[in-house]
């Protein structure tokens, strides 16, 4: 009689002990860099280590949303990728784990700087500037002259000529919002976007749509991150010429950061290191997505566009990326901005 009893007992061990073992060789990950990139890293990590990822792609508007909405039960272990205001946000209440990598001589300073802005709850993933894009067949057409400033986009000729994506949901949008309150002051920021939205032909969920937009020709003239638009230029052969605004313009520091209380912290904290190390950089170019990376022990892809001639705004991400700075900002832009005729 004890033997089967013995035997059962073990049996029942091993079936409580199983999901823990098969949990640790998983992880569940939030990505809201380009798709492309985002599905690239996944199989590259699950190959290399055996770790299996279980990973959903989402702009950092809607990701920072579905974080709150899991505080109480936390089912994502690590968010990467996309604007770094949100992680702000998302760190200042309560939903990240700190952690300081050992391996921080090897990042760029402008990432190194995020940690000790956060509190080490998030580090600087890549970056990249805020700018135009336009299709120059199309403009040619339409007989439409390039824009290189932003008081250029307020011109009557562009109306619903224009592509941009909405701060709502889109790090993105945010961070050309937040940029132009600090370029230009509040006030005159919220006159100019109440004029540019007569322009604007629509507001995207994600910023990353409009280079593909104004490539395939359905605007003429795009406002997200300069990368993607040289990305539709030099690696898909689109009629796709770019610029950064010649009064300045804001720029992001990608995020990334560890879930608190995820389930997999040991999976996570791996695909963490592994996508700030060489191998994880690396994957951006290769997957056309054209930010330059944070990690600066190998050579960069030659393709990614420097900002170095790019006028930067001095962005206050510490004040941008609070959540209630945040909130305020885009309450106003919906209701004085967006609610708007065109």
């Amino acid at each position: 009689m004890i033997r089967p009893v013995l035997a059962s007992l073990a049996l029942a061990l091993l079936g409580t002990l199983a999901p823990a073992a098969h949990a640790q060789n998983t992880v569940n990950a939030l990505c809201s860099t380009d798709a492309s990139w985002c599905d690239l890293a996944a199989r590259e990590f699950q190959t290399a280590t055996g770790i299996r990822v279980l990973q959903t792609h989402k702009p950092t508007g809607e990701a920072l949303a579905q974080l709150r909405a899991e505080a109480a039960n936390p089912k994502t272990d690590i968010w990467w990728g996309g604007t770094g205001d949100p992680f702000y946000q998302a760190a200042e209440v309560g939903l990240l784990d700190q952690y300081r990598p050992d391996y921080l001589k090897d990042l760029h300073t402008w990432s190194v700087r995020q940690y000790a802005m956060s509190q080490n709850y998030v580090g600087g993933f890549y970056t990249s500037a805020i700018g135009f894009g336009w299709n120059t067949e199309l403009l040619k057409k339409k007989n439409l002259p390039a824009p290189k400033c932003w008081k250029d986009l307020l011109d009557p000729r562009y109306k619903g000529e224009i592509g941009i994506s909405h701060p709502a949901s889109s790090g993105t949008a945010y961070t050309i919002l937040a940029g132009l309150v600090q370029l230009m002051g509040e006030e005159p920021a919220f006159d100019y976007m109440k004029k540019l939205h007569r322009n604007v032909a629509s507001y995207t969920r994600s910023g990353q749509a409009q280079a593909r937009d104004v490539a395939k020709g359905d605007v003429a003239v795009g406002v997200s991150f300069i990368f993607g638009f040289d990305n539709e230029r030099i690696t898909n052969k689109f009629p796709v010429e770019s610029a950064g605004p010649c009064e300045g313009t804001s720029y992001e520091i990608g995020g990334i950061a560890l879930v608190k209380g995820a389930r997999n912290k040991d999976a996570a904290r791996r695909y963490y290191d592994w996508l700030m190390g060489p191998a994880g950089q690396q994957v951006g170019a290769r997957a056309n997505s054209l930010q330059v990376p944070a990690n600066k022990t190998f050579k960069p892809d030659p393709r990614i566009p420097s900002i170095d001639n790019v006028r930067l705004v001095r962005y206050d991400f510490e004040k941008y990326g609070k959540a209630a700075e945040r909130r305020r900002l885009v309450d106003r832009w919906i209701k004085e901005v967006e609610s708007q005729p065109r």
